[in-house]
């Protein structure tokens, strides 16, 4: 009993024992921040990952691909048929991306990806990852923010999801999925973790009346939305009236007789900077008419048949948002907005390489559907999305006799992802080695995961040895302790307290240390991972900087993820550094001998 009432003596009264406690809590606090931190960056990065690959593909060595896409799926189906969900052909080819801003031509190296949008929905994301559904212009709304919570429904498409949904111009969007949101920035992100759900549940508030609607989430397609069409339309007219004033006009010749003056009068120069007279669209914001791509019909021909000149082209293309946007500082108010050179509704030029030997340069112009935004900058400023029909006729993909269509990946969605090896091994088996490359999209992606991994691992050592370091300030406080209370322990052992008793009072000193400073650590760590995202805006305030940029790290926030194990045993190791860096001195207590003791004082 009164080893219990020494320990807990000297734990109140000892101030000294307040630095010890201090640096245990900030090392345990600092590791759990910084584990919570570190493992949100790596599960949204796994997510943004997965979300462009499926589970398992198959690849071709070749750009060539496999002349018969349907055999090879057929064998899949036989070989490992009960582990399979869905399954899509691919064509994955190098290109170059050519298109028009404010008077220059802009090309970028890319990888272009045939696919059709259906099959590829049903492997992966698709749809969370296009900018018209996060925004919400792909469901029919146009949203905007609001003063007070949530962000206001500004319109709804006739005949769109929303509409059939029961949404109202006027609604406050409150609430998705479950998740409070504040503004359309929150709205996008829930929207973007729609994944593997069929529905979108909404919370509205419609003049004070909450209410609960659910709206489909939408199949992804090669259609254009809504403003994407009327931005189509007010282009194709500009550059209908840029051809009418460019045409020729009459040449007199020399000597000859000038003809008769025509009634109709000679076209006033377009006035670029004005939109043609159409009544926009309550959804379309006004298009922007720096960027005026070269015309895809000849527009001047005769006898050409009507045609809705927001019709898109027949090659069509989501293209990654790091290819077309920049971020761009705004002189009067300072803030950082994104700058896009391409809209979708516009096209651009592909350049890409033939199929067969010697590849020959390819050219098709393509329509831009919608913008592809995953949120890992390796993809959002390289792949480019196109329907795999058209990529296949450029490249000579089809057999003219056969029909058939080469491809060269196949990619494979597992109903059990824990599945993943057995499967490799099959299809492995099945496809030979120096034909198709057969691996997981963990495997594909092996470095990247790895380096994450590995600087985690080296983050945690590195951080341990801050508790380490409270360790040895414990050992040295203990050391203090014994030699000032050597009379004390004297006294105890000449009134029959043992070696071990006065070694588990040290011991036990250690613990209430450990257990105590792992304890507050373990709390404050959790409290500033729960709010590190305010914490992160009062920082910003104060420092007139923004801490955590979006455009640097494409995450709207801060993620984090707190692992329940992970955090277990950062407090047992602080609690078990604190016991071990007590051993020493407990030893040294416990030996001291009584009559010593008391002569020494």
């Amino acid at each position: 009993m009164y080893k219990l009432q020494l320990c807990l003596r000297y734990l109140r009264t000892r101030w000294i024992a307040l630095a010890s406690i201090i640096s245990v809590m900030l090392g345990v606090a600092t590791m759990v921040v910084v584990n919570s931190v570190m493992a949100g960056f790596a599960t949204e990065m796994r997510e943004r990952i997965h979300g462009i690959l499926a589970d398992i593909v198959v690849e071709t060595h070749t750009l060539d691909g496999d002349p018969d896409a349907a055999a090879r799926m057929q064998e899949i189906q036989e070989v490992a048929g009960n582990y399979v969900e869905a399954m899509t052909a691919t064509v994955e080819v190098y290109g170059m991306i050519s298109f028009k801003y404010r008077g220059q031509v802009i090309t970028r190296p890319v990888t272009l990806i045939g696919i059709d949008p259906e099959t590829k929905g049903a492997v992966s994301p698709l749809v969370t990852n296009l900018t018209s559904f996060t925004s919400g212009r792909r469901m029919g709304l146009a949203l905007e923010d609001d003063v007070g919570i949530g962000c206001r429904v500004a319109g709804v498409l006739a005949g769109s999801p929303a509409d059939a949904g029961g949404i109202h111009a006027g609604d406050r969007i409150t609430g998705c999925n479950g998740t409070a949101i504040q503004d359309t920035k929150e709205l996008a992100s829930q929207l973007k973790n729609t994944v593997d759900r069929k529905t979108i549940d909404l919370d509205i508030n419609r003049d004070g009346q909450p209410l609960a609607l659910k709206l489909p989430v939408p199949l992804p397609s090669w259609n254009l939305t809504a403003d994407a069409r009327e931005h189509r339309r007010a282009i194709v007219e500009l550059e209908r009236r840029r051809l009418e004033w460019n045409q020729p006009q009459t040449v007199v010749p020399a000597g000859g007789t000038r003809p008769t003056p025509q009634l109709t009068p000679h076209p006033t120069p377009p006035d670029l900077n004005t939109p043609p007279t159409s009544q926009p669209s309550p959804l379309t914001p006004p298009p922007s008419f720096e960027t005026i791509p070269p015309p895809s019909r000849d527009l001047a021909a005769p006898d050409v048949p009507d045609i809705d000149p927001s019709d898109p082209l027949r090659s069509r293309v989501y293209l990654g948002a790091g290819l077309i946007e920049f971020p761009i500082e705004d002189k009067k108010t300072g803030e950082i907005r994104i700058e896009r050179m391409v809209l979708a509704g516009e096209d651009v030029r592909i350049t890409t390489v033939s199929a067969g030997r010697p590849p020959e340069p390819r050219h098709f112009t393509a329509t831009v559907v919608d913008v592809f935004k995953s949120g890992m900058s390796e993809y959002d400023s390289n792949l480019v999305f196109c329907n795999i029909e058209e990529l296949q006729q450029t490249r000579g993909m089809v057999d003219p006799i056969t029909g058939d269509r080469a491809v060269t990946s196949i990619q494979v969605k597992l109903k059990n992802f824990e599945d993943a090896e057995t499967v490799v091994k099959r299809l492995r088996a099945a496809f030979p080695a120096h034909i198709y490359s057969v691996r997981t999209w963990q495997q594909k992606q092996g470095p990247l995961l790895a380096a994450v991994e590995l600087e985690t691992g080296i983050l945690n050592i590195l951080l341990f040895l801050i508790i380490a370091v409270a360790g040895f300030g414990i050992l040295a406080i203990f050391y203090m302790i014994v030699v000032e209370k050597t009379r004390d322990i004297g006294i105890l052992k000449a009134l029959g307290a043992s070696r071990r008793g006065i070694m588990s009072i040290f011991l036990g000193y250690g613990l209430a240390l450990g257990v105590v400073g792992s304890g507050v650590g373990v709390l404050l760590g959790l409290v500033f991972v729960h709010y590190i995202n305010q914490i992160e805006n009062g920082i910003t305030w104060l420092l007139g900087r923004k801490v955590f940029d979006e455009t640097i790290y494409y995450f709207p926030e801060i993620p984090t993820a707190v692992n329940p194990l992970t955090v277990g045993w950062i407090a047992l190791g602080a609690i078990g550094i604190a016991i071990l860096a007590s051993i020493l001195p407990a030893r040294r207590a416990a030996k001291l001998h009584p009559v010593q003791a008391l002569r020494y004082e």
